[in-house]
């Protein structure tokens, strides 16, 4: 009963938003095409003042991991010379960025950069299965319609960083140096360049007209092009299991229990990597042991009877377990004439979907088509208000990742509140509906369908569903009651996140002025003097 009265009233909610999520849908892509589509300029017109000994760069790019690299690439395949600076060239040696999602892949795609995880071992995810308290739902990624090799990828993230990194590498006008920037470089309120160390610690300065700060999580450079409010809820606490597998090839399992909700995915054909999340006060120590104690006796017994053995394994293997931080940070960029922020330095979500990449290369795709049709970047007053409509452009794949991983690892963490416990048992209910609510969920989550309002209108039902679930068989004062803590819950949990996204932005883009700016037209040679 619960499932027809809804599926008529989410029909009738449905067919209007998607109509007012097409519309939306459609210009901004349309604005995006009409600039991909123009003709780059053989002979950059871009003025470029620079330091002697370090060369001279239409653009800067500080920071050289997923989102550095693949813009890098891209720019530098445009004919754009580039010069990117990374602190550390070194393969990294981080558990985070270890799954991208298909609407990820995709981006990849367009970048042409799909081949960077041919050759690094990557695993093939085509979904999640949830388990709580014996029961189970399976979250497939709907990729009927597409074509067989697109999936979500799996791997060790050092791999698929030094696999971009070569590519970068392979072209001629596009610098790759190690060494760490330590500040920007302002005249007159405009951002020339950057000042930064090279390798064996000699100060030097670059200039270019336009500087990109990607220098992800823990970026020293953020704090002067925006204002970070950065929120630490938990800790992901890390380790690799061998000689097991999980349930189902090619899914990851997500284990919904007290005291926290613990995350499989395979890196590689051997290897499954194993994530608990932990509340950021709740956190033991490793170097004591308290740590190895919490998981064997917290945690262990309620993973899955196969993976057991490798977990108890894993924990006592010395040197294993890993800790790190997941931070929370709503874009709140200040438009710096020379400057823009894109990746993890601009923005952050929880790690529990594994969507950060994909918000990522989705930003490089977007600023590497707003930018193409640039014959001059050196006006960077007018360059920069162009560039505004960055910031509006990204919200739809951005705030639909961040919002669903925010919201889902409040959700999926314990708590000792009835409601919140009623509403782990919705989530998992709706993704067992079939149809249309769990294949739009999961859209949305592999990030195949990143609409703002197609997000409010599955939370609008799934709340639906929790509270019908509640008051059948028949509506009493406490299932009324408990129906009610439950909105509130709800309600509690997901509106401040929407509201740091930014409602105009997210569902009404066409009310913002910058959504609407064109390319600036061609100007006379200008020079900057210093």
């Amino acid at each position: 009963m619960v499932g027809v009265i809804g599926g008529v009233i989410a029909s009738l909610l449905g067919s209007v938003f998607l109509y007012c999520n097409s519309l939306i849908r459609f210009r901004g892509q349309r604005k995006l095409n009409r600039a991909a589509s123009m003709e780059f300029p053989k002979k950059n017109s871009v003025n470029k003042t620079g330091s002697e000994g370090v060369g001279t760069a239409d653009i800067i790019i500080v920071g050289a991991g997923v989102a550095g690299a693949a813009l890098a690439y891209s720019l530098g395949k445009d004919g754009r010379r580039v010069r990117a600076i990374e602190r550390d060239l070194n393969a990294p040696n981080s558990m985070a960025g270890e799954s991208l999602i298909p609407g990820g892949y995709l981006k990849l795609i367009e970048l042409g950069l799909e081949d960077c995880v041919d050759e690094i071992g990557a695993q093939r995810l085509l979904g999640y299965t949830l388990y709580k308290d014996g029961k189970e739902a399976h979250v497939s990624f709907p990729l009927e319609k597409s074509q067989s090799h697109v999936a979500g990828r799996t791997f060790h993230n050092g791999r698929f960083v030094q696999s971009l990194r070569k590519k970068v590498a392979s072209l001629h006008n596009v610098s790759l140096e190690q060494g760490t920037v330590t500040s920007l470089i302002e005249e007159n309120g405009i951002v020339k360049g950057v000042q930064y160390k090279s390798e064996s610690g000699q100060v030097l300065t670059a200039y270019a007209s336009l500087t990109i700060i990607c220098d992800g999580c823990f970026s020293n450079l953020r704090r002067s092009l925006c204002s970070p409010k950065v929120d630490i809820p938990s800790y992901f606490v890390g380790f690799i299991l061998t000689n097991c597998n999980l349930p189902i090839k090619n899914y990851g399992a997500i284990i919904v229990a007290h005291p926290s909700p613990i995350v499989f995915s395979p890196i590689s054909s051997t290897e499954i990597r194993c994530m608990v999340n932990v509340p950021s006060e709740q956190v033991p120590s490793v170097s004591n042991g308290e740590m190895a104690c919490y998981l064997k006796t917290q945690v262990a017994p309620k993973v899955l009877p196969e993976l057991y053995d490798s977990f108890i394994s894993a924990i006592e293997k010395k040197g294993n377990i890993r800790i790190s931080p997941n931070k929370i940070m709503a874009a709140a960029p200040h438009l710096t004439p020379g400057a823009l922020l894109i990746g993890d330095a601009l923005n952050m979500r929880h790690a529990i979907t594994g969507g950060g990449m994909t918000v990522a290369l989705s930003d490089v795709v977007i600023l590497r088509d707003l930018i193409r049709p640039l014959h001059d970047l050196s006006d960077a007053f007018t360059v920069s208000k162009y560039l505004e409509s960055f910031y509006t452009l990204r919200k739809p794949m951005s705030s639909t990742i961040n919002i669903l991983a925010n919201v889902l690892q409040k959700i999926f963490s314990a708590s000792s509140n009835p409601a919140m416990e009623n509403l782990q048992h919705t989530f998992l209910g709706y993704m067992r509906l079939g149809g249309m609510f769990s294949y739009g969920a999961s859209a949305m989550l592999c990030g195949l369908c990143p609409r703002p309002l197609s997000l409010a209108f599955h939370f609008l039902f799934i709340a639906m569903y929790g509270v019908g679930r509640l008051l059948l068989p028949f509506p009493s004062p406490k299932r009324l009651w408990d129906g009610a803590k439950l909105l509130w819950v709800a309600s509690s949990i997901l509106l401040p996140y929407i509201y740091s996204e930014g409602i105009r932005q997210m569902f009404f883009p066409l009310t913002v002025p910058a959504y609407y700016r064109t390319p600036p037209k061609k100007s006379p040679k200008k020079s900057f003097m210093h």
